[in-house]
């Protein structure tokens, strides 16, 4: 609990920081998140100049909202990504473009849980917030992967790479945590990954 308190204290002077226009804060926002909102964006708009121009909206929006942000509600990854895909979806809405929920939730929901279409924004950012709550009760080597690959866009070479792990058991901790997510069963045991 230590190291969640401390990474909560870290972030909540991070976005003070960015809510004080400190650029150094800001910077520090985006070398964190900046891959992750572009490549959330790329897979919503139609091309890289749209996705680019995105970015520096939701950016602005994370900059004007810094100020709102509570680290007891939601990790800063979790407000970072609820942020951005209010962005895409309104976005797409103005544009009158089709939108495809999936699209926006298929690398961070299970498609079981997405709804009719008919539910509200808000009920959509809740159950956001209640997957990423449950990713983080997955045990260590599952929470890594599903991070690394679904948040950071990591291939599962690459994260075998990094975490000098067999590419076989990032596939298998892979599977078993999306097993996980899906059965919505009980993720605080600890299993072999």
């Amino acid at each position: 609990m230590a190291a969640s308190a401390e990474n909560q204290a870290v972030d909540l002077g991070l976005m003070r920081g960015v809510a004080g226009g400190d650029r150094a804060a800001i910077a520090r926002l985006y070398d964190r998140f900046g891959s992750l909102v572009y490549r959330m964006a790329y897979q919503a708009l139609p091309n890289r100049d749209d996705a680019e121009e995105a970015v520096q909206e939701i950016f602005v929006r994370l900059w004007r909202t810094a100020d709102r942000y509570d680290p007891t509600r939601a990790a800063l990854v979790t407000w970072v990504m609820l942020i951005s895909r209010r962005y895409l979806v309104d976005r797409l809405r103005r544009s009158r473009a089709s939108i495809k929920v999936g699209n926006l939730d298929e690398k961070q929901a299970n498609p079981e849980n997405l709804g009719t279409g008919t539910e509200s924004a808000s009920e959509r950012d809740e159950r956001f917030i209640h997957l990423m709550q449950r990713i983080r009760r997955l045990p260590e080597l599952q929470r890594t992967v599903v991070t690394r690959a679904y948040l950071n866009g990591q291939t599962l070479r690459q994260i075998g790479e990094e975490l000098n792990t067999p590419l076989g058991t990032i596939k298998s901790a892979l599977s078993r945590a999306l097993v996980r997510l899906r059965e919505g069963g009980d993720l605080s045991e600890e299993s072999a990954p």
